[in-house]
């Protein structure tokens, strides 16, 4: 592997890392977000879930995406302060 197939490798790793950090942060404080994904988990029969596999990623991104609106519109200073943070860093980056 070259340098840049390594880089751009660990590159993706920690994008997705960071997005499923995300993501069990809101689990872990959005009740609703929970209990949405404690009742997919827990349904078992895997056959059954399987068939509605699309249904379920449509339901808990739908609930994902409420109480991620509902967090940022909950703390808007903190998200603005993060986003201005994030282009600043992406300037600094580039140059």
């Amino acid at each position: 592997m070259s340098v840049m197939t390594k880089r751009a490798l660990g590159d993706a790793v920690m994008s997705v890392g960071a997005l499923c950090a995300l993501i069990v942060l809101l689990i872990s404080f959005n009740p609703s977000l929970r209990d949405e994904v404690s009742l997919r988990i827990a349904a078992g029969r895997p056959g059954v879930q399987a068939a509605n596999l699309e249904s379920t990623i449509r339901n808990v991104a739908s609930v994902l995406f409420v109480a991620a609106r509902d967090q940022s519109i909950e703390h808007a200073p903190l998200v603005l302060f993060v986003l201005a943070a994030i282009v600043l860093f992406g300037f600094m980056v580039r140059t």
